[in-house]
């Protein structure tokens, strides 16, 4: 069933206008993005008349690697994720295969691509292979060995391509240590998942540092505006609210599997900003919750799936669990 909601997570705007208003605040559950944002973002000063200089960016994109723990002459910042994604097969050339389940984005990246199942090890030919880690919708966590026997089987005309936008939660499922001139691997980051902060419109692109440099010209001059490089690099810095959102995203997301387990329901996935739940009819269940003012996300290509991020607060919670309950 097409839908606005089954495209892609955030239509608000779409939900307000076929479900309307009930008198409650909407809760948006449909994105998986950290609901509570890095909060130092409101006092970064920009200034919006100059052009935003390469020794800032440099700057920001070392701090970032640093977080990282990968060498700054491997990264790349670019302007939101789904632009390098979209960006790379010109770089590394035009035939892949994706794993499903996984993002939209992924089935688009290369002209020529075709699906793979997730349980597969890759295509014969050790050709490039996309996935994502932690996986998106499934939360599916990829065992390291496992990640690093595909990128060894890569061909010298085949790539690794790791999409890591929800790895910031827990750093020891990310590869980005890995990353290195003679390794045939991919990595993407996101900032504005953990951080919240998805209209920034921040990613970052790992790899050896000849992708590097041919994905710095691809971009051009001044691809990241002022405000993304002053935020991002302010709350990479921040050591102390990344541990200890870490922390706080390991309780509420546990919280959130015992809500649902107390409604029925038994929680998929390790990724701590979204659960995917089954349900024997999982749009009428969405559009259920809809009508009681809550957004949560379905899938097309499965109609027994529904996707539910984390809650932000007690009287969200709250009024998960009961619109789950009155099911």
């Amino acid at each position: 069933m097409k839908s606005p909601w089954t495209w892609h997570g955030g239509g608000l705007a779409a939900a307000r206008a076929r479900f309307g208003d009930n008198g409650d605040p909407w809760i948006d559950l449909s994105t998986g993005i950290n609901p509570h944002a890095w909060p130092g973002a409101a006092d970064i000063i920009v200034d919006w008349r100059r052009l935003p200089s390469t020794s800032e960016l440099r700057e920001m994109e070392g701090i970032a690697a640093a977080c990282f723990g990968v060498d700054p002459r491997h990264i790349c910042a670019l302007p939101g994720t789904e632009t390098g994604l979209r960006i790379v097969s010109d770089l590394i050339g035009p035939r892949a295969h994706y794993l499903t389940p996984c993002y939209r984005t992924h089935e688009e990246m290369f002209p020529l691509s075709s699906a793979t199942a997730s349980g597969a090890r890759g295509e014969p030919d050790g050709g490039t292979l996309i996935l994502a880690n932690p996986n998106n919708p499934d939360g599916q966590i990829w065992p390291r060995d496992t990640l690093l026997d595909l990128a060894g089987r890569r061909s010298d005309k085949g790539w690794l391509i790791i999409d890591e936008a929800f790895a910031d939660s827990d750093p020891a499922n990310s590869l980005s240590q890995d990353i290195a001139d003679d390794q045939r691997l991919l990595i993407f980051r996101s900032f504005g998942k953990f951080f919240g902060l998805a209209g920034v419109r921040l990613g970052f692109l790992l790899g050896p540092q000849a992708v590097i440099d041919r994905m710095r010209q691809k971009l051009g001059a001044w691809p990241i505006s002022a405000a993304a490089i002053a935020i991002g690099g302010a709350a990479y810095a921040d050591h102390g609210w990344i541990a200890a959102m870490r922390e706080r995203l390991c309780r509420e997301s546990q919280r959130l599997d015992d809500m649902l387990i107390g409604c029925g329901y038994r929680p998929l996935g390790a990724c701590p900003l979204f659960r995917l739940i089954v349900a024997e009819d999982a749009m009428a269940l969405f559009e259920r919750l809809a009508e009681r003012a809550i957004l949560t996300r379905p899938f097309d290509y499965d109609p027994r799936w529904l996707r539910i991020g984390l809650p932000e607060t007690d009287e969200a919670f709250s009024r998960l669990q009961k619109a789950l309950l009155l099911g």
